[in-house]
C-alpha cells in the first residue's frame, strides 16, 4: 500500500531548513489536540481502576461504557439507541480506517466518496480497499457544504461525511442532514458521518445524522452511522473512546468482525470513559474556554466566530509562503490547508490558499499567538 505523507510529516519537511525567530516563544497551531489538563474526576476514576488492568476486556465494550454512551447519545440528540446499535471503539481512527475494510470486503470495485478537505484516515481506508475515490470538495463558492450530484453518489458504496467539519468548521443543519440520509436510501449508499466536533458548538448545539434519520423517517437509521470521540469534548484523546452508532443490521457483522482485529479498550480506560460520557460539566466548561479564544480570533484577525469546533480556516494566499514566513519570523506553526486536501478529477484543491489554526490553548496564549499571525498578514 502507498499512502501519502501525513500532514505533520509534510509540514516538518517544510519547514526544516527555517530556524524561527527566537524573540518568540513558540506557538505550536496545527495539531487538534486540547491543551489541557484531562479533568481531575476522569484521571482519579481511571487510577482507581488499575487493578483490572488483570482482566481481559470484552470487544463488546463493558456495559457501563455502552451504558453511558448510549445515556449521552439519548441526552445530547434526543435518540434512544439499542445494544445493537452502539459499539464502544478504540477512539475512531481505527474504526474509520477498518470499517471500510469490512463494508467493502466484497465489493471489487468499491468506489468512496468523503469530504475534501478530509482527515487522512478516509483516504488510507480508500487505499486499504482499492476504492476509486470521489471527492466532496468544500469551498468558499458552496459555503463550505459539499453539492449533491445524483449522477455521482448513486454509484458509491460508501459517503463520508464530517460535519462539524475539521478544517473549515462548517456545519450542516438537521434539514441539510436529512436530505443526504434520503439520498442514502434511494441510492443505497452508507452514509457515515464523522461528529468527533459536536460537542465543540460556540452558540446552538449543533444537529446529529441520527437526529436527521429520524427527522426524514428513517428511524431504524438504515445505511446511517455516526461515530463520535471524547477526544475534543474531555481533553482526553489518550484515553482513546469512541463510538460507532446507527444501522443495527450493518453493526451486527462489523462487530463479528472486529472480534478479530484485537482492538478492544483496557477495563480501566473504558471506566474513566464511561465516567467522562457521563458528565456534561466538564464539557460545558472547555466550550466556554475555545467561545473565549473565537472571541479572541474575531477581535484579532476579524473573522466570523464559526459555529463549531476549534478551529479557524484562514484565507491568506499562498499558504506554503505564509507558512514558512510566519514561522521564521514569528516562531508561529500553522498547518497549510492543501496538505489537509487532493486535487480532485478537475484538479482544484480546496485547500489551496488556506491555513488550518487550531485554537487548543487557553486565552492569553491564543491571544499571543494570533497577534502575531495578525502582524503577518498584514506584512
Amino acid at each position: 500500500m502507498n499512502f501519502e505523507p501525513y500532514p505533520f510529516e509534510k509540514l516538518n519537511n517544510l519547514l526544516k531548513n527555517i530556524i524561527p525567530n527566537n524573540n518568540y516563544a513558540p506557538s505550536v497551531l496545527t495539531i487538534g489536540e486540547p491543551q489541557f489538563e484531562t479533568p481531575q474526576f476522569i484521571q482519579d476514576e481511571l487510577c482507581k481502576s488499575t487493578p483490572l488492568l488483570r482482566r481481559y476486556p470484552k470487544t463488546t465494550g463493558e456495559d457501563n461504557l455502552r451504558a453511558s454512551m448510549r445515556e449521552f447519545v439519548a441526552k445530547r440528540f434526543n435518540t434512544t439507541l439499542s445494544d445493537a446499535q452502539i459499539i464502544p471503539t478504540f477512539g475512531t481512527r481505527e474504526v474509520l480506517f477498518n470499517f471500510p475494510q469490512y463494508l467493502l470486503f466484497n465489493k471489487p470495485d468499491s468506489v468512496m466518496a468523503y469530504t475534501n478537505p478530509f482527515y487522512q484516515i478516509y483516504e488510507g481506508a480508500a487505499i486499504a480497499t482499492r476504492s476509486k475515490v470521489i471527492h466532496l470538495n468544500l469551498n468558499e463558492q458552496n459555503n463550505f457544504k459539499p453539492q449533491i450530484d445524483e449522477e455521482v453518489l448513486s454509484t458509491c458504496d460508501l459517503v463520508i461525511l464530517n460535519f462539524p467539519n475539521n478544517p473549515t468548521s462548517s456545519v450542516l443543519t438537521l434539514d441539510e442532514l436529512g436530505v443526504w440520509v434520503k439520498l442514502a436510501l434511494k441510492h443505497n449508499f452508507v452514509l457515515l458521518n464523522d461528529e468527533c466536533y459536536s460537542e465543540l458548538y460556540t452558540a446552538e448545539p449543533i444537529p446529529s445524522l441520527l437526529e436527521a434519520s429520524k427527522h426524514v423517517g428513517n428511524v431504524d437509521f438504515k445505511n446511517v452511522l455516526v461515530i463520535n470521540s471524547i477526544s475534543k469534548r474531555s481533553s482526553a484523546p489518550g484515553l482513546r473512546s469512541g463510538f460507532i452508532a446507527g444501522d443495527a443490521d450493518i453493526l451486527d457483522g462489523y462487530m463479528q468482525y472486529r472480534t478479530y482485529i484485537g482492538c478492544a479498550s483496557p477495563l480501566p480506560l473504558q471506566n474513566a470513559a464511561a465516567v467522562a460520557w457521563s458528565d456534561e460539566k466538564h464539557v460545558e466548561d472547555a466550550r466556554e474556554i475555545y467561545k473565549a479564544n473565537f472571541e479572541v480570533a474575531r477581535e484579532v484577525l476579524e473573522i466570523e466566530i464559526p459555529k463549531g469546533t476549534f478551529y479557524i480556516w484562514l484565507k491568506v494566499g499562498d499558504a506554503l509562503e505564509f507558512t514558512k514566513k510566519l514561522y521564521k519570523e514569528y516562531n508561529v506553526k500553522v498547518l497549510p490547508g492543501e496538505f489537509l486536501a487532493r486535487e480532485d478529477a478537475n484538479g482544484e484543491n480546496p485547500g489551496y490558499g488556506y491555513v488550518r489554526i487550531a485554537l487548543v490553548e487557553d486565552v492569553e496564549k491564543t491571544k499571543e499567538a494570533l497577534k502575531r499571525v495578525k502582524e503577518c498578514i498584514g506584512e
